[in-house]
């Protein structure tokens, strides 16, 4: 959960563990020392252990959401002028978010070789209103299972970690756009219409 690493206290609901050890799940071991590492356990029983990523996950990230592009197809998400420069842009920016700011929580599910499924939270702070009291609004991106790991609970635990986070940073509202395949999951974890019409812009 974001705004400041606890160690190993504080815990809410058991929704977070933390291991004092070094291995694959709890710290690992990088340049002669720990790195912490947060495991997110879902109160839902039986879903798989999600964690939070790290440097080493971004080749990962990226193949992940090169995925969700191509399943998602079509001239908005994956035009066919678009080249392959983007996934450098993306790699770049991931970089950055993972060790430069508090307001991005990337969550992903380790598979056999590789990542199983990631999924990524954002917070902005826009101007209050009577809807909007603090002006703190979280996003959800990218929500993404390997076809090999379908069907086995990945997006639902990633989506309760993300959750989670949002409550932590107490934001008003959790905005997404779903996807066909993603809809029933969204609506049964308490997602409903928006008000709003979805209109986008471009230069």
């Amino acid at each position: 959960m974001e705004q400041r690493e606890r160690d190993g206290h504080q815990e809410r609901d058991g929704d977070q563990e933390r291991h004092g050890h070094c291995g694959r799940h709890g710290r690992r071991e990088r340049h002669g020392h720990c790195e912490r590492r947060t495991r997110y356990v879902n109160r839902t029983a039986h879903l798989p252990e999600v964690r939070q990523a790290v440097q080493e996950d971004i080749a990962e990230l990226v193949r992940l959401r090169a995925l969700l592009f191509e399943t998602l197809g079509g001239e908005f998400f994956n035009p066919p002028s678009a080249g392959d420069d983007w996934r450098s842009a993306l790699a770049k920016v991931l970089e950055e978010k993972l060790t430069a700011t508090d307001a991005v929580r990337i969550l992903v599910v380790e598979g056999d070789d590789g990542l199983a499924a990631c999924g990524i939270g954002t917070v902005e702070r826009w101007f209050p209103g009577p809807h909007n009291r603090n002006g703190l609004v979280g996003h959800v991106i990218g929500v993404v299972t390997d076809p090999a790991y379908r069907r086995r609970g990945h997006s639902r635990a990633i989506m309760a970690g993300l959750l989670d986070w949002f409550r932590e940073r107490e934001v008003s509202r959790v905005d997404l756009y779903a996807s066909a395949a993603g809809e029933p999951l969204y609506r049964a974890l308490g997602f409903v219409d928006h008000p709003d019409p979805s209109l986008y812009w471009r230069p």
